[in-house]
């Protein structure tokens, strides 16, 4: 008997098929020889900090919508499949714990704090585009509960301090491969460059 797949499953589905549709449509935009497409989308729908700072936006709204637009767009198919595979795995462990209710909550509260974490730490005016702040907030947030079940049951929390360990040497191993740009900050430099000269 098929069972009908609960609003968290949905929810997550939903997140997906949008991340995935949107880099889709960039994706086949440059193999149609349409560069300029993923660059406006960065310039409407990226984390700009500069617009927090007194740039002129392109809409009235680009000042608050971009707090998460961001996270629907990313740097390339390399970059969505990565994101989406975490996507996947973390957001199943999130909805089993919270539901779907706790998990759309969870996700958004991440989104939001990852922007409000890149308009604090940015230092240059290129945007940010990528799921990772929303992800690192739902490995956060099953971090923060495994803690709590393992400290509640008086187990030994080695398995926690062994996850966030491995978290601190993927992000120094991402720091080393990607020239010092960590996963906040998604779009290189050299990357953007080629994007707004369009020969990308």
């Amino acid at each position: 008997m098929l069972t009908r797949p609960s609003r968290g499953w949905l929810a997550l589905l939903a997140i997906l098929v949008l991340c995935v549709g949107v880099e889709l449509a960039l994706w086949l935009s440059e193999i149609f020889g349409v560069t300029r497409l993923r660059q406006t989308a960065y310039e409407n729908g990226g984390f700009w900090p500069g617009l927090l700072a007194g740039w002129r936006p392109n809409y009235d709204s680009q000042p608050y919508l971009m707090f998460f637009s961001y996270s629907f767009l990313h740097g390339g198919p390399g970059h969505l499949v990565v994101n989406m595979i975490t996507l996947w795995s973390l957001g199943q462990g999130v909805i089993d714990r919270v539901g779907g209710r706790g998990f759309v909550l969870l996700y958004g509260l991440s989104i939001l704090g990852g922007a409000l974490g890149y308009a604090a730490l940015a230092q240059t005016a290129q945007p940010m585009v990528g799921a990772s702040g929303a992800l690192f907030g739902l490995a956060g947030g099953l971090l923060a509960w495994a803690y709590i079940d393992r400290f509640s049951a008086a187990q030994t929390l080695w398995p926690v301090l062994r996850v966030m360990l491995f978290l601190i040497a993927l992000n120094l191993a991402m720091y080393w491969a990607l020239d010092g740009l960590l996963a906040w900050q998604t779009i290189p430099a050299r990357l953007w460059t080629e994007h707004a000269q369009g020969t990308v």
